[in-house]
């Protein structure tokens, strides 16, 4: 199963990797090879502060390790990737009390609704039984395609007719997991980036409405990012950080993009536990985030 794990991951991975491996063999380490490393990583979206950094810890230590070839520079990359990454680690926190309550934000496109109904799926697998709540009611397409979720799963699902308040939605949501004795709440969000102000009332409303009804629970507030769009990201998500305290990541669509080195930015930058990531189409391509697994995948 691990090994299973490890093999989707590695193909998820697989066209950022060929960019980024494919540079160091077959080559002697010289001034033009970092140079080409250096351009390397910055189109697969490491971003410029870290590439830098990145970029100056080869050189450093090629040299005091005496390094001739580019194919040794593998474990040193790897290295300095896993040093970077470590501190991202970090599993969904479902408190002690039930039910668990999981916010999900993001723009549409990203894979959010998609996200939460693979994470449904594994939960009910795990033997917890589900309560989906539909609270972006902004549009009739995400309800529905919640609810195709809550039948392949087999969770249950909670939803209103279209345009009702998303924290009524939220409030019987958990109400109901509540009174019967349900493990997990994913509460699925609209994502309107160009109403932000609409944005931030809409989710400071929906926590204070699970406060009030589950007051002991901490709630995750996970922000989804799709993982083809790079650094852009960055910028999103420091839109739904002043919105809301985001308490982790998840990145989608690794599988479909050369620009994989977005999360070592985003960890970076933002300072965000990674809680999952997404390498494939199947549910079980929703994988925890694991620091030393996603870079021995993609420095093979």
């Amino acid at each position: 199963m691990i090994k299973s794990m490890f093999d989707k991951l590695k193909r998820g991975l697989g066209k950022t990797k060929n960019q980024i491996v494919g540079t160091l063999f077959g080559r002697t380490i010289d001034e033009e090879l970092f140079e080409d490393i250096e351009m390397v990583l910055l189109k697969a979206d490491v971003g410029v502060k870290a590439t830098e950094e990145i970029v100056d810890f080869l050189r450093k230590e090629s040299k005091k390790r005496k390094l001739k070839e580019g194919e040794e520079l593998k474990e040193l990359l790897k290295e300095k990737l896993y040093e970077i990454l470590k501190g991202c680690e970090e599993p969904l926190n479902l408190g002690e009390e039930k039910p668990a309550v999981i916010l999900f934000l993001g723009i549409n496109g990203s894979g959010k609704t998609t996200t939460v109904g693979k994470l449904a799926s594994q939960f009910v697998k795990d033997g917890k039984s589900v309560v989906l709540a539909a609270a972006d009611t902004f549009r009739a397409a995400a309800i529905d395609q919640l609810e195709e979720w809550a039948k392949r799963s087999g969770a249950r699902i909670v939803k209103h007719s279209p345009g009702a308040d998303p924290s009524a939605v939220v409030y019987d949501a958990v109400s109901s997991a509540k009174s019967r004795g349900d493990d997990v709440v994913l509460v699925d969000t609209a994502g309107r980036l160009h109403t932000k102000e609409h944005l931030i009332k809409e989710l400071q409303k929906i926590k204070k409405t699970i406060k009030k009804v589950a007051p002991e629970q901490p709630v995750e507030t996970i922000l989804v990012l799709d993982g083809t769009i790079g650094q852009n990201s960055i910028n999103q998500a420091k839109v739904f950080k002043e919105a809301t305290d985001v308490s982790g990541i998840v990145i989608t669509k690794l599988d479909g993009t050369a620009k994989g080195g977005a999360i070592i930015p985003i960890c970076k930058e933002l300072k965000l536990p990674v809680k999952y990531i997404g390498v494939g189409e199947g549910i079980e391509d929703l994988q925890p985030f694991d620091a030393k697994a996603f870079v021995d995948a993609l420095i093979d």
